[in-house]
């Protein structure tokens, strides 16, 4: 399965966030980030985190997306 954040950079738009305001807030790492961006597997850890900033589930975050 691939992973998808597109959830995450448009609640970011929907909360007038920026990704670096999140990083901060959440206290993530900047290669994290970039994880994030390239739709790479991030701990458990760091979703809660992101999820407890923008008081919003994991399912609000992220996708998982079945290989064809």
């Amino acid at each position: 399965m691939a992973i998808s954040y597109k959830k995450l950079w448009k609640l970011l738009i929907d909360k007038d966030m920026t990704a670096v305001e999140l990083r901060e807030k959440t206290g993530i790492a900047p290669n994290t980030m970039t994880k994030l961006r390239r739709d790479e597997e991030v701990s458990m850890a760091v979703l809660i985190k992101i999820c407890k900033v923008l008081d919003a589930n994991i399912g609000d975050v992220m996708d998982l997306i079945p290989h064809d």
